[in-house]
């Protein structure tokens, strides 16, 4: 019966202890935390930069496939206006 008390005494101790948190603990973890939610901002901020870049690619991509096809066509005007002449 005494050990089973000391057992459980020993172990309400030991719970408390491990209930309580340092100061320190709390604070670093706080500022752990903190930096993660600075570091979710800037890969958010970073994702959506990226975004409109490629979105921005995309429109010159679009844009000089349809300088290409517009210089094509120009070429091709040009070429039966000066066989027209040699005719």
């Amino acid at each position: 019966m005494n050990k089973l008390v000391l057992v459980a005494v020993s172990s309400v101790f030991i719970l408390a202890g491990c209930a309580n948190t340092d100061q320190t603990t709390t604070s670093q973890l706080n500022e752990l935390s903190n930096k993660v939610d600075t570091l979710s901002n800037q890969v958010s901020a970073l994702q959506s930069s990226q975004a409109k870049m490629s979105d921005k690619l995309n429109q010159t991509a679009d844009s000089v496939t349809a300088a290409q096809e517009e210089a094509q066509r120009a070429n091709e005007r040009i070429d039966n206006i000066a066989q027209s002449y040699t005719k």
